[in-house]
């Protein structure tokens, strides 16, 4: 009797200790997996973006949540009268790293 109330304490400690372990619920992740599609559907907005290139640009994030987003910065910058701000990327810095030209291959031959 007593190794199994010894077990069952010990099953309930661990089971409370989940949380500090790190180890996230599902509930958890689907939060917070909304919460990020939430804030980049506001990003695009604010930057100006369409919905559609947001959709493209972020492929794995949650289309309903980017959309919430987007659609919650869209009454707020109107009920405000806040102006899109646009991206300050260059194209270049907004390529991938594989699809950029290499220096070598930009830089012009040397002339003898």
């Amino acid at each position: 009797m007593r190794r199994l109330a010894f077990s069952i304490a010990v099953l309930v400690v661990a089971l409370a200790g989940c949380d500090a372990l790190g180890i996230d619920t599902p509930e958890k992740v689907a939060a917070a997996r909304e919460a990020d599609g939430k804030a980049i559907g506001a990003a695009c907005r604010h930057a100006g973006r369409a919905i559609e290139d947001c959709y493209v640009m972020y492929k794995k994030a949650d289309r309903a949540a980017i959309f919430a987003g987007w659609r919650d910065m869209n009454d707020y910058m109107r009920e405000n009268k806040i102006e899109p701000v646009p991206p300050q990327l260059t194209a270049q810095a907004a390529t991938p790293r594989a699809t950029r030209p290499r220096a070598a291959e930009t830089a012009e031959p040397e002339r003898h």
